[in-house]
């Protein structure tokens, strides 16, 4: 990789002699990718030098990957580098999922979200009270501040229905009360505003598991479809009626065949498209199979509907450094759990000490994570190395013990102890969701699914429990090149599913693809050397906030607007993302053919 003087130089940048995979799901093809203007010039045999030359032979070169769901709501407002995801390949990312973020806001309201947020998404009150700059009150005030920043990737908004809610009913929408005409006419409104502002959607909740950090249900919970299809129908009547913006939920789906039809009607009567987020439940594991089913029907009568499918487990991590650990209810536990860390190791290695800790019995029968509490036979040691997400039951913490002849919870403690970069830095995984059957072969279906996109990072989220923003690196290396537990998925698809798909769920025709016209976001990936490396904590979130991180090795370069952001991992003084304000439309000469 070079750099020379700019000297009738005929382009920006030149990737020479890499194998393109160019996100239209055809074969891959050698070739050089010239970038002029913060665009793809052109494709092929290229003549001429560029202002930088990348040498990608040997290499494949991809477009940017694009995630559609992540939190950054938060960090974007104070940090110019989308970390995790814009380790791992990703050039645009898209916020403001399951309903929650900062604006619409009033300021008697600043200490309400964060504490929804706080509980949903496990990002702790000091971080976002010391980070958010609170320069803003409406939605598009928000997306003004944003604009004013440049950041490492692209970042889309999407306006948050808890925030909606609570600006528009107070305390009644905290309180989950049924909205009223009013109340449905004024966030209709707010939603056509936000639209026109720049918002590219809307994001809802109707889980259980969203709950503010004093335990009580996310206000979106319980909203009626009248609701639903008041702000739906806002957001059509943006555009001077042609329609604007996409809707995006995540929902229990205790019901399914209702919830999905209630969802549907919501699309017909609006126009506009949704996603959905869609996993394995150990409630029911073959749910899954109704959804892909009902997203056929609704395609079919020509309805966009689609789901966001994680493409691994979703699962928790546990350690002494994390939000919680298999200990955190035990009595003994709780004596010690505000000590720092190293006096925590002490105690816990203090022969008299673990003796009482191992005798114990956790105050709660379910303990944070767990349920139930006793779950050995799901729990797994993160170690160092490259971690195995499609992990065999005969590796759970049960079975080594067993093997050992010794009491499960010992082999937790040493691990915790000793299983990591340092004392008391060591990892346990608990696959929650997606792996019911200790396997991944239901995603291999969900991902050949017409109606399925890979999602679900929560990148910039869960920063104690939970590192997916890595889903990216996962794809690739998992599903293409390393899986042996069942069939693997072509570079070409997974490639297309992660870029062109993605980007046009969400409306972003401009890039996913390497073609002409199209926005210069791209990657140059040692594919042989891609490695994702295991989570690891670190304290650099305001007031030395600690949130989990995970790394790549192989990323050569990753390009947004035709500028290197990343050189073999470590960033360069390039942030020439921007906020995007709303769909961007495919290249003029592209859109022309």
């Amino acid at each position: 990789m070079e750099k020379a003087p700019n000297k009738e130089k005929a382009w920006d940048l030149v990737i020479r002699g890499g194998t393109v995979i160019d996100g239209t799901g055809a074969p891959a093809f050698d070739a050089d990718v010239a970038v002029k203007d913060g665009v793809i010039a052109a494709v092929g045999k290229i003549a001429g030098s560029g202002v930088e030359e990348i040498d990608a032979r040997g290499q494949m070169v991809t477009p940017g990957f694009v995630d559609i769901h992540t939190h950054y709501d938060g960090q974007a407002t104070w940090d110019g580098r989308m970390q995790p995801s814009s380790w791992h390949g990703v050039t645009t990312v898209v916020m403001g999922n399951c309903g929650v973020g900062f604006a619409p806001c009033r300021p008697e309201d600043h200490d309400r979200l964060i504490q929804l947020m706080e509980g949903v998404e496990d990002i702790p009150f000091p971080v976002l009270s010391e980070g958010l700059p609170w320069n803003w009150e409406s939605y598009p005030e928000y997306l003004d501040a944003l604009a004013a920043r440049r950041f490492d990737v692209d970042i889309g908004s999407q306006l948050p229905h808890a925030a909606l809610r609570v600006y528009v009913m107070g305390q009644r929408g905290v309180d989950r009360e049924p909205a009223t005409e009013a109340d449905i006419n004024a966030m209709a409104a707010i939603a056509k505003r936000s639209m026109e502002a720049g918002a590219l959607g809307f994001g809802t909740s109707r889980t259980l598991n969203h709950r503010s950090s004093d335990g009580s249900p996310i206000a979106t919970l319980t909203a009626g479809e009248d609701e639903l299809t008041g702000i739906a129908l806002g957001m059509a009547a943006a555009n001077n009626g042609g329609g604007k913006g996409v809707l995006q939920v995540v929902s229990d789906f205790n019901d399914p065949a209702e919830e999905f039809a209630m969802l549907r009607r919501v699309v017909e009567r609006s126009g506009r498209p949704l996603s959905f987020s869609l996993l394995q439940s150990p409630r029911d594991p073959t749910q899954w199979q109704d959804m892909l089913r009902y997203m056929s029907d609704a395609k079919a009568a020509g309805l966009q509907m689609r789901a966001q499918v994680a493409t691994r487990p979703v699962g928790v991590l546990f350690g002494l450094e994390l939000t919680a650990n298999p200990f955190s209810t035990y009595p003994a536990y709780r004596e010690i759990a505000k000590l720092p860390l190293s006096e925590r190791v002490a105690r816990l290695r203090d022969p008299e000490f673990r003796a009482t800790l191992l005798a114990q019995e956790p105050d709660s029968g379910r303990a944070p994570g767990l349920s139930p509490a006793r779950a050995w036979d799901r729990i797994y040691l993160m170690g160092l190395e490259s971690p195995d997400y499609e992990i065999t039951p005969d590796r759970s913490i049960a079975a080594i013990a067993a093997g050992r002849g010794v009491d499960p919870r010992a082999v937790a403690l040493d691990h915790m102890l000793d299983g990591g970069a340092g004392d008391g830095r060591g990892i346990l995984y608990l696959p929650l969701l997606n792996y019911a059957n200790s396997n991944l072969d239901h995603v291999h279906t969900m991902l050949g699914h017409d109606c399925v996109v890979p999602g679900l990072s929560d990148g910039g989220a869960h920063v104690g429990m939970i590192c997916d923003g890595s889903f990216p690196t996962t794809n690739i290396v998992h599903w293409t090149r390393d899986r042996t537990r069942g069939p693997k998925l072509s570079l070409e698809r997974m490639i297309k599913g992660q870029c062109r798909d993605t980007a046009e769920t969400v409306g972003l025709f401009d890039r996913g693809l390497i073609q002409a016209g199209y926005r210069a976001d791209l990657n140059v990936i040692d594919y042989d050397r891609l490695t994702l490396m295991a989570p690891q904590v670190a304290y650099d979130l305001p007031t030395g906030g600690r949130r989990l991180i995970q790394r790549a090795q192989g990323y050569t370069a990753t390009i947004v607007a035709g500028q290197t952001t990343y050189r073999d991992g470590a960033p360069t003084d390039a942030l020439p993302g921007r906020l995007l304000r709303g769909a961007q439309g495919a290249p003029q000469r592209m859109a022309a053919e």
